[in-house]
């Protein structure tokens, strides 16, 4: 134990040398477009909250009774004793939203990713000798990759191709299109977390029918927020309805607490409910989350302005830091990539717009490459008008200060 422990303390002190040592600041309050730090009131530009959900009067009121209706937890997984009602109706109502057969629910999208490659590619499923492959976007979101690991070696070659470079992927098709692969599976975000553009769907899915490869999408940044409707990257890119596997969260625009799903065909998911380790072995969901995520899909639905006002916040937004005269990557996805270039002028930018009452991380190496260290702005519908022209104002001071702008 003392050996591990030194081993420790040294990593440490050489994370905090390097800068990647990240400390958390709590917030002393309700996730929203203004929360409380420090005794401080704070505009949140670092959450994943895109619809505001997290503190929605409708939302808690449905969490609540989901409590009070069914109780704190179930106590057990989904095959003994686990399954409600309810785990089964929003099962349902995401299938619904989403067009497709069948959903699956998990704690998290990180274990419906790992439970999704595992499952898939370590099965022998009626054959002595297989072999399957994954392409996989070179940007995918760390439980893409952590569910690709758990793919044995010997049995799965795992590839990757540049960045929405769909000639990339085409090319390595073309290269392997005469091997003997037993499956042959495309993975990608539908939205790419550090960069807030969209994958390229519509010619993805013309690829994987060509080559007869599974496409299989994380919209964990989309589902709420893309699309006319919210329904996520595929009706944003006009394929809705037409994407193999979709992976996503409850916890991010759909109220924000806990919770994943694989979504597809039916006979899928049932493969999955029987194969899923992390589905298996896991708690189900609890009562208030089931209710608060039904809650969250229910007004979204009924309520087209949720979903209206975050594009029209994000528009409003991108428009006028670029106006001030940042660095910012083009898209309209409400992550809006500010770009500063190096890791300490990202970590003073940070902590300088705190203070001058603006909530935003920084992002530099290793979680985005050497010499392209940014702040990640997140917009919300939660925020409003008045709250963004704030924010804008502390970006026009603390970047004139630090001679950004």
């Amino acid at each position: 134990m003392a050996n591990v422990l030194e081993l420790v303390s040294k990593e440490l002190q050489q994370l905090e040398e390097t800068k990647t040592f990240k400390y958390e600041v709590p917030l002393e309050s309700a996730q929203d477009g203004v929360v409380r730090v420090n005794g401080k009131k704070v505009i949140m530009l670092a959450s994943n909250n895109y619809l505001g959900l997290s503190n929605d009067p409708v939302v808690r009121k449905a969490a609540i009774r989901g409590i009070k209706e069914y109780g704190y937890g179930v106590a057990s997984v989904r095959f003994i004793c686990g399954t409600q009602d309810i785990h089964f109706d929003l099962e349902k109502k995401i299938s619904n939203f989403l067009r497709t057969e069948d959903t699956i629910l998990f704690s998290s999208c990180w274990a419906a990713n790992e439970a999704f490659f595992a499952s898939l590619t370590n099965e022998k499923l009626g054959f002595d000798s297989y072999r399957d492959v994954v392409y996989s976007d070179r940007l995918n979101h760390a439980s893409i990759i952590d569910g690709q690991r758990l793919c044995k070696a010997e049995t799965t070659d795992k590839k990757i191709y540049k960045h929405s470079d769909v000639s990339d992927l085409v090319r390595q098709l073309e290269d392997d299109k005469n091997k003997d692969y037993r499956f042959r599976v495309i993975a990608t975000d539908g939205v790419f977390s550090m960069e807030g553009d969209l994958a390229p769907l519509d010619q993805l899915v013309e690829v994987a029918k060509k080559y007869d490869a599974m496409l299989v999408v994380d919209d964990s940044h989309a589902v709420g927020v893309c699309g006319k409707r919210g329904r996520g990257t595929p009706e944003a890119k006009g394929v809705h309805g037409q994407v193999d596997v979709l992976t996503g969260t409850l916890g991010k625009a759909i109220g924000g607490a806990a919770g994943g799903y694989i979504s597809g065909k039916k006979e899928l998911i049932s493969y999955m409910r029987q194969k899923g380790r992390p589905y298996i072995f896991s708690n189900s969901l609890p009562p208030s989350i089931v209710y608060g995520a039904s809650a969250a899909f229910d007004l979204i639905k009924k309520d087209k302005a949720i979903v209206k006002r975050l594009h029209k916040n994000t528009a409003y937004f991108r428009k006028a830091i670029v106006e001030l005269g940042f660095k910012v990557l083009e898209g309209d996805h409400p992550i809006v990539p500010i770009m500063l270039g190096e890791a300490a002028v990202a970590q003073e930018m940070s902590a300088a717009l705190l203070k001058e009452g603006v909530y935003i991380k920084g992002l530099w190496y290793p979680v985005v490459p050497k010499g392209e260290a940014r702040l990640r702005a997140q917009v919300s519908a939660a925020l409003s008008k008045n709250d963004m022209k704030k924010a804008l104002g502390a970006f026009k001071k603390v970047g004139k200060k630090m001679g950004v702008i």
